[in-house]
């Protein structure tokens, strides 16, 4: 049974897996677990592997990444 709902959007997401995660992230792969199972970063689980949601992963980073203006920021 083929079933074509009209919309295109889930053909366009990609999921990365956890160890890629890990790397983009620059973190541990226990990291990337704990940030899914508290809820912090959404995924999709298969089977018994997880797959992320490369736009969630933009997301995160961008929430923590502060705007960088090219240069250090002055104390002073």
């Amino acid at each position: 049974m083929v079933h074509d709902g009209g919309s295109n959007a889930l053909r366009e997401v990609r999921f990365l897996t956890v160890a890629e995660v890990a790397d983009m992230m620059r973190v541990s792969r226990m990291t990337v677990y704990r940030l899914v199972h508290a809820g912090e970063l959404p995924a999709i689980r298969f089977g018994r592997s997880f797959r992320v949601p490369e736009s969630a992963v933009a997301q995160a980073l961008e929430a923590v990444t502060p705007h960088l203006d090219g240069g250090v920021a002055d104390s002073a």
